[in-house]
Order: C-alpha cells, then sequence, then structure tokens
C-alpha cells in the first residue's frame, strides 16, 4: 500500500513540474509576441543590411 502512494505521488509530482514548465515556456512565447510583435520580420528584413550608427529610429532626422 505505501509504494502505491509513493508511485501516484510521483506521477502527480511529474505532472506538475511538467505543467509548470510548460507554463513558463509558453508565457514567454506569449510575452515576447505581444511586447516585440514585429521582431522576426526585422531580423529576416534586417539580416543583409549592415548596422548603421545613426539610426532612423532616432530623432536625428538631418543625419548628422
Amino acid at each position: 500500500m505505501n509504494i502505491g502512494f509513493f508511485i501516484v505521488g510521483g506521477i502527480i509530482f511529474a505532472i506538475y513540474i511538467a505543467l509548470t514548465f510548460w507554463n513558463i515556456f509558453y508565457s514567454n512565447k506569449k510575452q515576447r509576441e505581444e511586447n516585440y510583435p514585429n521582431l522576426e520580420k526585422n531580423k529576416v528584413a534586417n539580416a543583409n543590411i549592415p548596422s548603421q550608427v545613426d539610426s532612423d529610429e532616432t530623432d536625428n532626422k538631418d543625419g548628422l
């Protein structure tokens, strides 16, 4: 009887750990999608463009 409780407890614990890891990775993925929605598009679009010191995202529009 004691070994049965140990096995059932181990199964419950393993399911709990698996769902915890799934929740961590799923939440991380959703947060990345919500906070950086165009991250993957920028990686692909800017793959062959050399980096620039003065990017277009700054308020410096005169190029100096």
